[in-house]
Protein backbone atom coordinates (compact mmCIF):
# COMPACT_ATOMS: atom_id res chain seq x y z
CA UNK A 1 0.00 0.00 0.00
CA UNK A 2 3.00 2.27 -0.15
CA UNK A 3 1.88 4.92 -2.64
CA UNK A 4 5.33 6.39 -2.99
CA UNK A 5 6.72 8.44 -5.83
CA UNK A 6 10.40 8.43 -6.73
CA UNK A 7 11.67 10.72 -9.46
CA UNK A 8 14.01 9.87 -12.33
CA UNK A 9 14.71 11.23 -15.77
CA UNK A 10 13.23 8.76 -18.23
CA UNK A 11 15.17 10.31 -21.12
CA UNK A 12 18.45 9.57 -19.33
CA UNK A 13 17.44 6.01 -18.46
CA UNK A 14 15.92 5.05 -21.81
CA UNK A 15 18.03 5.41 -24.92
CA UNK A 16 15.57 3.98 -27.46
CA UNK A 17 13.70 5.02 -30.57
CA UNK A 18 10.89 7.55 -30.19
CA UNK A 19 8.20 4.97 -31.07
CA UNK A 20 9.31 2.66 -28.26
CA UNK A 21 9.51 5.65 -25.93
CA UNK A 22 5.93 6.75 -26.73
CA UNK A 23 4.64 3.22 -26.03
CA UNK A 24 6.40 3.24 -22.68
CA UNK A 25 5.04 6.67 -21.81
CA UNK A 26 1.48 5.42 -22.39
CA UNK A 27 1.84 2.72 -19.72
CA UNK A 28 3.85 4.80 -17.24
CA UNK A 29 2.24 7.09 -14.68
CA UNK A 30 3.97 10.41 -15.17
CA UNK A 31 5.08 12.11 -11.92
CA UNK A 32 3.11 15.25 -12.78
CA UNK A 33 -0.08 13.16 -13.13
CA UNK A 34 0.38 11.60 -9.70
CA UNK A 35 0.98 15.02 -8.13
CA UNK A 36 -2.21 16.25 -9.84
CA UNK A 37 -4.10 13.25 -8.40
CA UNK A 38 -2.80 14.11 -4.90
CA UNK A 39 -4.07 17.67 -5.49
CA UNK A 40 -7.51 16.56 -6.74
CA UNK A 41 -8.02 14.05 -3.92
CA UNK A 42 -6.87 16.59 -1.31
CA UNK A 43 -4.54 13.90 0.04
CA UNK A 44 -2.22 14.68 2.92
CA UNK A 45 1.26 14.00 1.57
CA UNK A 46 4.52 13.18 3.32
CA UNK A 47 7.64 14.45 1.56
CA UNK A 48 11.16 13.21 2.21
CA UNK A 49 13.74 15.95 1.81
CA UNK A 50 16.96 15.75 -0.20
CA UNK A 51 20.03 15.46 2.08
CA UNK A 52 17.84 15.96 5.19
CA UNK A 53 17.13 12.39 6.35
CA UNK A 54 15.99 13.59 9.79
CA UNK A 55 13.30 15.96 8.47
CA UNK A 56 10.10 15.33 6.56
CA UNK A 57 7.30 17.64 5.51
CA UNK A 58 3.60 16.79 5.57
CA UNK A 59 0.84 18.85 4.05
CA UNK A 60 -1.90 19.13 1.47
CA UNK A 61 -0.88 20.14 -2.06
CA UNK A 62 -2.84 23.18 -3.23
CA UNK A 63 -0.61 24.07 -6.18
CA UNK A 64 2.46 22.99 -8.17
CA UNK A 65 4.37 23.85 -11.33
CA UNK A 66 6.46 22.12 -14.00
CA UNK A 67 9.54 22.22 -11.73
CA UNK A 68 7.63 20.27 -9.06
CA UNK A 69 7.68 23.28 -6.76
CA UNK A 70 4.77 22.66 -4.38
CA UNK A 71 2.48 24.96 -2.44
CA UNK A 72 1.43 23.05 0.69
CA UNK A 73 -1.34 24.01 3.08
CA UNK A 74 -1.39 23.04 6.76
CA UNK A 75 2.24 21.98 6.43
CA UNK A 76 4.13 20.41 9.30
CA UNK A 77 7.83 19.70 9.73
CA UNK A 78 8.44 16.25 11.22
CA UNK A 79 11.69 15.56 13.04
CA UNK A 80 12.32 11.83 12.85
CA UNK A 81 15.09 12.02 15.47
CA UNK A 82 13.21 14.08 18.08
CA UNK A 83 9.77 12.65 17.17
CA UNK A 84 8.33 16.19 17.07
CA UNK A 85 6.01 18.11 14.74
CA UNK A 86 6.24 21.83 14.06
CA UNK A 87 3.35 23.71 12.43
CA UNK A 88 4.45 25.67 9.34
CA UNK A 89 1.13 26.72 7.80
CA UNK A 90 1.15 27.47 4.07
CA UNK A 91 4.56 27.03 2.45
CA UNK A 92 6.31 26.85 -0.91
CA UNK A 93 8.62 23.84 -1.16
CA UNK A 94 11.11 23.97 -4.03
CA UNK A 95 11.09 20.84 -6.18
CA UNK A 96 14.87 20.42 -5.93
CA UNK A 97 14.40 19.52 -2.24
CA UNK A 98 12.05 16.58 -2.89
CA UNK A 99 13.36 13.02 -2.76
CA UNK A 100 10.11 11.08 -2.28
CA UNK A 101 6.38 11.80 -1.97
CA UNK A 102 3.75 9.48 -0.53
CA UNK A 103 0.35 9.60 1.06
CA UNK A 104 0.87 10.31 4.77
CA UNK A 105 0.00 7.66 7.35
CA UNK A 106 -3.52 8.19 8.61
CA UNK A 107 -4.62 10.02 5.44
CA UNK A 108 -8.08 8.98 4.25
CA UNK A 109 -7.01 8.94 0.55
Amino acid sequence: RLGALCFFRSSAVLDQSSSKMSKLQKIMTQPINLIFRFLQNKSRIQIWLYEQADLRIEGQIIGFDEYMNLVLDNAEELSMKKKTRRQLGRILLKGENITLMMVADGSSH
